[in-house]
């Protein structure tokens, strides 16, 4: 008996549609998408893997901060390829979750029209440390291992099936 080639097509774009509405859509917010959220994108989407479509933004750009990418780089993680995106770019998606990482992206961001679960944390902001560059090294490492633990817990909290 023949198969009906349609049929299996039709499975498959099932199985696509599935996934598209299982994956859940995160934005990370701060304010120059700069640092921190440059950091927890990159390794939300690390844990996350294919749970998730991982953004992030900032109220204003900053461009991405190199020393950012260097401590991203020391743990495995490349983030040079990512860029400096204003909240307004995404306006239009649909956001399942919504991170603010600093509390001036909390206080000046602008309302999204979705029904985004809100979460926030205020990381302090190794840009803005002062020493020598080894210390300020170490502030962008301390900084990194707590945005590590937050990616950590919130994919295993909201984001494992």
């Amino acid at each position: 008996m023949l198969k009906n080639p349609s049929t299996k097509t039709n499975a498959r774009q099932e199985v696509v549609a599935a996934k598209s509405i299982i994956m859940k859509k995160v934005l990370v917010l701060c304010t120059g998408n700069s640092c921190r959220s440059q950091i927890a994108h990159g390794y939300l989407k690390k844990f996350a893997e294919s749970k998730a479509e991982i953004y992030s933004a900032g109220v204003e750009t900053h461009g991405v901060n190199p020393k950012a990418i260097a401590t991203m780089q020391e743990d495995g993680i490349d983030i040079s390829n990512h860029t400096s995106n204003n909240v307004n770019e995404y306006r239009d998606i649909d956001f399942d979750y919504v991170i603010t990482v600093c509390d001036h992206a909390k206080e000046v961001c602008p309302y999204f029209p979705s029904n985004a679960e809100l979460f926030h944390y205020n990381f302090p902001d190794p840009a803005k440390a002062k020493g020598t560059d080894e210390e300020i090294k170490r502030e962008f490492e301390r900084v990194r291992e707590m945005i590590k633990r937050y990616a950590m817990d919130f994919v295993k909290n909201y984001l494992s099936n």
